[in-house]
């Protein structure tokens, strides 16, 4: 039975083996087209005409994830704290609106708006293919170690907008559209971003001058976040061996046992 255990977490939870590969490719494509039939199910003629097949093609995806999400519980040593972790939620958030939405049409025909509205909440599915897709975690670690970098830039960033929009503000008439500070800021912060939206724009030379500065340093400063990044994300390794203990998945090519708890990651028995 733990050899089980072990062979269906290895499948489940690993993409380095063939058969893992071939699970996360299967349920990439399942979730692919439950988010599909999820938006198509919103056109109000296609819910007309199709509804019976929309509701089998629902029943069908949500059998399938709850039958993953079991097995996920069932291949870990320690189901609490699967279930109550982020992606266990996110597996929970996708399979519920189908048994509300049962639940709901049963007792109460009139409230099918609300089970409508109840059941779009399994468009959170889409979240699920975060787990599958590594680099998306490698992203996420990349922005956790540069985060202190990003926050100070993101000051310098917030420093001159307010410094930009304060300046415009005193060289440009409020019947133009800068009335205040606040809403001067605005206008630094859309054009700093190379949004630029054009409710509102400076109309003295002297003010334009300011608008090009600002246009030229919001592309200067787009590529600095993406540097720091790049030199995080190349720092990160992309193993998928997951710890069936504590489900921790940052390990080494060559690890052997997790780093976290000291469970054996590939048990021989």
């Amino acid at each position: 039975m733990n050899k089980v255990k072990s062979k269906i977490h290895e499948i489940i939870f690993e993409a380095d083996t063939p058969m893992g590969k071939l699970f996360d490719i299967l349920l990439l494509v399942m979730i692919l087209l439950s988010v599909t039939v999820v938006m198509l199910e919103s056109v109000e003629p296609y819910r007309l005409k199709w509804a019976w097949l929309f509701d089998i093609l629902e029943w069908f995806f949500t059998i399938l994830f709850s039958a993953e999400y079991l097995l996920r519980i069932y291949s870990v040593k320690n189901p609490l704290k699967y279930i109550f972790s982020f992606y266990g939620v996110i597996d929970l958030l996708s399979l519920i609106p189908s048994f509300i939405g049962l639940g709901l049409g049963a007792n109460n025909i009139s409230s099918i708006k609300n089970i409508r509205t109840i059941r779009l909440i399994r468009i959170f599915r889409i979240l699920k293919l975060i787990r599958y897709v590594k680099e998306a975690a490698a992203l996420k670690k990349a922005f956790i170690a540069s985060k202190q970098r990003i926050i100070i830039f993101l000051f310098i960033v917030v420093s001159i907008a307010v410094l930009m929009g304060t300046i415009i503000y005193m060289l440009e008439d409020p019947k133009d559209g800068f009335t205040s500070i606040p809403r001067s800021i605005y206008w630094a912060i859309v054009t700093l971003t190379t949004v630029g939206y054009g409710d509102i724009a400076p109309q003295t030379p002297l003010g334009q001058f300011f608008a090009s500065i600002i246009m030229i340093l919001g592309y200067s400063i787009i590529a600095v976040p993406t540097g720091l990044i790049s030199v995080e994300l190349s720092k990160i390794s992309l193993n998928t061996q997951s710890c069936r203990s504590c489900s921790l998945d940052e390990h080494e090519d060559d690890a052997v046992f997790c780093k976290l708890c000291g469970e054996e990651l590939n048990p021989s028995s």
